[in-house]
């Protein structure tokens, strides 16, 4: 019975600590942007760098193999993602413009 109201207890203040937590700041907004871009690159790379190794060992085996190998068949070749760059967006004049600043005033 005890360790039920404790796990209850703990449960509460986990659920009211995780509701004070405040919204992210338009800095914190624009680093996750800048970390997920730097994500997405580091996987294009990592695609390559597979791709490239796979050509590798393709060639040795037609090289070594000759007889079992049998023909090579065509592939696209490897594309190099090249260095990363990040370049954010501005926002858009529609988007920074207030929803209540371009309705007409209600008039009664």
């Amino acid at each position: 019975m005890h360790k039920t109201v404790a796990c209850f207890l703990v449960g509460l203040m986990a659920a009211s600590a995780g509701a004070k937590l405040p919204a992210p700041t338009d800095e914190a907004k624009a680093k996750a942007a800048e970390a997920a871009a730097k994500t997405a690159h580091a996987g294009k790379v990592d695609g390559y760098l597979l791709c490239k190794s796979q050509d590798k060992v393709a060639a040795h085996v037609q090289r070594t193999n000759k007889a079992k190998a049998g023909k090579p068949v065509a592939t696209p070749a490897c594309a190099d993602p090249g260095k990363f760059e990040y370049n954010p967006k501005p926002p858009t004049a529609a988007a920074t413009a207030s929803p209540t600043a371009s309705a007409p005033a209600k008039k009664s």
